[in-house]
């Protein structure tokens, strides 16, 4: 992936590299987010609320296809757990860090391959132990800030800050600076402080992985819909600038024809990144206790329920045709020096498939709110 996509804001980061013809750069960064290519560490005792956390980071409840099982059938050695809807965001089952002293962590991190993850939860379920700390600091220098410890607990408690505290005062003897502990329900993410880890995480990963992440995680607040929508609507000006004629290209294509086949591809990750498809929808039924039915009720855009080319067609299609002198005026000052020629083929396609992610989002945002709401 190309270097000028590692930092800045996504969208003014794709601006740039239009405005500098990379468009090389620019289709790199739409195949990352299309793809969602991003590795999870998950260090810690093979407890059941570490096999929750694994499940529940991939939208799955005990006894679902591809969920894990407690207790693991494999005491010793990394287990992968791929994601059934997005098949590159995998998440990594590492086995405990060991009690012995005195403790080199190099060997550990080495066998385990520390460095082909792109970021490191550090898990426990009471206070981090010694050793765990010598790996944490030695893992820092490989991942840089991506590394997390993670107090992993079940239900409410009352003594949850007094657990931080001890946590916390334990990592500040062994010398973490300025440490950090996230409490998490493995069970229910939208809790405690998961969405603060994500928002850390968001902060401090390569913004390309971060996106891969916020596209491959399950709907879980109102926050991370509109993270998601945001996210496709920065793919979506990609998309629409390269298949706008921006390039050397000696003809502008043609957006109702040509454009539905990235359409399709864009909206499909999106009805799959924010839960709409069926299977989604069945998951999370499961798992909160509701009535499937009246989660798939919910979706009114008939894109959340199916993504069809023909429909992608028609409405690229209608945007051509319903251009307004005024909004191509609005969108050519916002489009990049290269495109203005190519402006009808660059706005129909942002129009309408920016249009179709709103409603899309628009239904998660209410299943969202059932989940919350109504759900166990």
């Amino acid at each position: 992936m190309a270097d000028v996509l590692k930092s800045l804001n996504l969208l003014e980061t794709l601006k740039e590299s239009v405005d500098t013809n990379k468009l090389s750069d620019v289709k790199d960064a739409i195949e990352d987010l299309l793809i969602s290519r991003i590795n999870i560490g998950i260090v810690g005792e093979r407890s059941l609320e570490k096999t929750t956390f694994l499940n529940s980071l991939r939208g799955l409840g005990v006894g679902d296809e591809g969920s894990a099982v407690y207790p693991a059938a494999a005491a010793e050695g990394v287990v992968g757990y791929p994601d059934p809807k997005h098949s590159d965001f995998r998440l990594w089952d590492l086995p405990p860090v060991p009690t012995t002293s005195p403790f080199d962590p190099e060997p550990y991190m080495d066998k385990y391959k520390f460095a082909r993850y792109n970021a490191v939860f550090m898990t426990f379920t009471e206070v981090p132990q010694t050793n765990t700390v010598t790996i944490f600091l030695g893992a820092r220098s490989l991942q840089n800030k991506t590394v997390y410890f993670v107090l992993l607990v079940s239900g409410q408690s009352k003594t949850l800050e007094d657990k931080r505290k001890a946590g916390l005062e334990i990592l500040t003897s062994h010398g973490v600076a300025v440490p950090k502990l996230y409490i998490v329900n493995p069970s229910y993410l939208e809790k405690l402080d998961f969405p603060v880890l994500l928002q850390d995480m968001g902060q401090e990963l390569p913004e390309i992985r971060a996106h891969a992440l916020i596209l491959a995680l399950p709907i879980l607040t109102p926050a991370l819909v509109t993270q998601k929508k945001e996210a496709f609507k920065a793919l979506v000006w990609a998309a629409a600038s390269l298949s706008g004629g921006i390039s050397t290209l000696p003809v502008p294509f043609v957006a109702s024809m040509v454009d539905s086949s990235i359409g399709v591809r864009i909206l499909s990750k999106a009805q799959i990144s924010m839960c709409l498809d069926n299977k989604s929808l069945e998951r999370l039924a499961k798992l909160r206790g509701l009535d499937q039915c009246r989660l798939k009720a919910s979706r009114t855009c008939v894109l959340s329920v199916e993504v069809s080319k023909g429909e992608v067609k028609t409405r690229l299609a209608a945007a051509e045709r319903d251009l307004s002198t005024a909004s191509s005026r609005m969108v050519e000052m916002a489009m990049p020096r290269q495109a203005r020629s190519a402006s009808k083929s660059f706005t129909a396609m942002l129009q309408a498939l920016n249009t179709a992610i709103d409603e899309m989002a628009a239904d998660a945002d209410k299943i969202v709110q059932l989940l919350l709401t109504e759900g166990q």
